[in-house]
């Protein structure tokens, strides 16, 4: 439900959402509007793209982030087999 969300789950979502269409650096969006470290940032983000209440929430999004991780480990994954194999 979206009610579980917390104001700050949706404020992450939001900016998140918005980035592409700001200029300046992310992190100090981060900052002065979330109060927060670009690291907690992620960590916050990455945990709240895999619950349901962000994905009903915004599916769009929450799709597209999961699409840009999944991408980004396949790669890792593949790079580190590549040093081993």
């Amino acid at each position: 439900m979206l009610g579980d969300l917390t104001d700050r789950d949706r404020a992450i979502l939001a900016l998140e959402a918005a980035w592409p269409r700001h200029g300046g650096a992310k992190e100090e969006k981060i900052r002065a509007q979330l109060g927060m470290s670009p690291a907690r940032y992620y960590q916050l983000l990455g945990r709240l793209i895999e619950t349901e209440q962000a994905l009903e929430f915004d599916p769009l999004l929450v799709r597209r982030l999961r699409r840009i991780r999944d991408a980004r480990s396949e790669r890792r994954v593949a790079r580190m087999r590549g040093f081993v194999g």
